[in-house]
């Protein structure tokens, strides 16, 4: 077929007045531009014909999937290794007088080939990594892990392979030498293949995800997780700092992750009030009457009357306080808290509700509350925080209670000052 090709060319250049034979180099130049012409022809085919037409076709499709392949141009960087493959078939018919010219230009085109391609499944291997972001999968499988591991395994896969095409050997004969590196593989990817182990660990037991919030203090981590991958996770904290954490530390050092109280729908409110001691004491008929005007109180204020007048009609010298049972202002205090966080329209009445009284300290006797906002989201939560504290904090002399709170230096100036006149 070279001969016949050869043969018809120098009959052309016969008929144009140029002397040649089929051996010389000006039919074999002429071979190689006609490839190269035809090489560009295919390029201009492809590029401008089937790969424009089939983008037209994608802009008018419903789904979307398809437009993230078209944005990172996974269809033009497969046209590319069209010419590549045109001038590996035409080249070596254009050289068969130049064998060993020929059978170098023939493995650098095939290397050629082989680094286009390996490009071009980067891009839809990428392209499939935002799908999969799109579609939220990425929050249950680490898909950005398994895309880095393979391109790091097609990586090698190009380097072998093109080494074997340039030394004209089979690829085996590299590949039966790989267990000598072996060790030196082991040392230099050692993030790399804990990372990859992890990954697996962490998507096998939905540890972390990304849109997680997670605390790690032992990295400065406390954020929100943006990405999961082949050797790190990297976390945006609340401060707009970046973290990089380690894919492997997540296995083997303790994190705290916060999906469950987002996926709960409740988020927990746990702090105490410490109340001065000295401002506790038994009601009098005045403040119980006075307390009695309170709605969240009236039931439990007749109830617990009804309940003490009955256990005390038992009690000889019931008017000592020390013989008998009766009303504190802390204790009432504790009442109305309850009733007042169980009717707030914000807080889960589904979800552990408690008011306590905890140990007294040096500062006070602590009243905790203990509950959780039907609303998860940080600025929310916050007000929704802030407001019950301040209601609290505002209603304490109503039940003649005071705030524990250190003396300041104008306390103790006021001391030294004496009473004013």
């Amino acid at each position: 077929m070279d001969q016949e090709i050869r043969l018809q060319i120098t009959q052309w250049l016969s008929n144009w007045g140029i002397n040649t034979t089929p051996s010389d180099g000006v039919s074999t130049s002429v071979m190689v531009i006609v490839s190269l012409v035809i090489a560009m022809l295919a390029y201009l085919f492809v590029k401008r014909g089937v790969v424009r037409a089939m983008n037209i076709v994608i802009q008018r499709s419903k789904v979307s999937w398809d437009d993230i392949f078209m944005r990172h141009k996974v269809l033009e960087k497969f046209a590319i290794i069209i010419p590549a493959l045109v001038l590996s078939i035409l080249i070596p018919l254009a050289l068969t007088q130049y064998a060993l010219m020929s059978s170098m230009i023939h493995r650098v085109l095939s290397v050629t080939i082989l680094v286009l391609l390996i490009r071009a499944v980067y891009s839809s291997l990428d392209a499939a990594n935002e799908i999969a972001d799109v579609n939220l999968v990425s929050r249950r499988l680490p898909i950005k892990s398994f895309v880095q591991l393979f391109k790091l395994f097609l990586f090698f896969v190009a380097i072998i392979v093109s080494i074997s095409i340039l030394a004209n050997q089979s690829p085996v004969y590299f590949l039966s030498g790989l267990g000598v590196m072996t060790g030196l593989v082991m040392l230099v990817f050692r993030d790399t293949i804990l990372g990859f182990v992890a990954g697996i660990q962490l998507a096998a037991n939905r540890m972390v995800s990304p849109g997680d919030w997670i605390q790690m203090d032992k990295y400065g981590a406390d954020g929100s997780v943006e990405e999961v991958s082949l050797t790190t996770v990297k976390v945006r904290n609340w401060d707009q700092t970046i973290t990089m954490i380690p894919a492997y530390a997540l296995v083997s050092d303790a994190f705290k992750n916060w999906r469950g109280m987002s996926e709960s729908g409740g988020r927990r409110i746990k702090r105490s009030i410490l109340i001065d001691i000295h401002s506790i004491h038994f009601l009098t008929e005045e403040e119980q009457a006075r307390l009695g005007k309170i709605n969240l109180l009236k039931n439990y204020l007749a109830e617990k009357s009804q309940e003490l007048n009955e256990f005390n009609g038992h009690v000889q010298d019931a008017d000592m306080p020390v013989n008998s049972r009766k009303l504190t202002n802390i204790g009432t205090f504790r009442a109305y808290l309850k009733e007042f966080v169980a009717n707030h329209d914000r807080i889960r009445q589904d979800m552990t509700l408690l008011i306590r009284q905890l140990a007294s300290t040096k500062e006070g006797v602590p009243i905790e509350i203990y509950v959780f906002t039907n609303d998860t989201r940080w600025t929310v939560y916050e007000d929704i925080q802030g407001d019950i504290f301040d209601h609290v904090l505002a209603i304490l002399p109503e039940f003649g209670l005071r705030a524990f709170q250190a003396p300041t230096g104008s306390d103790i100036r006021s001391l030294k000052e004496g009473p004013r006149t």
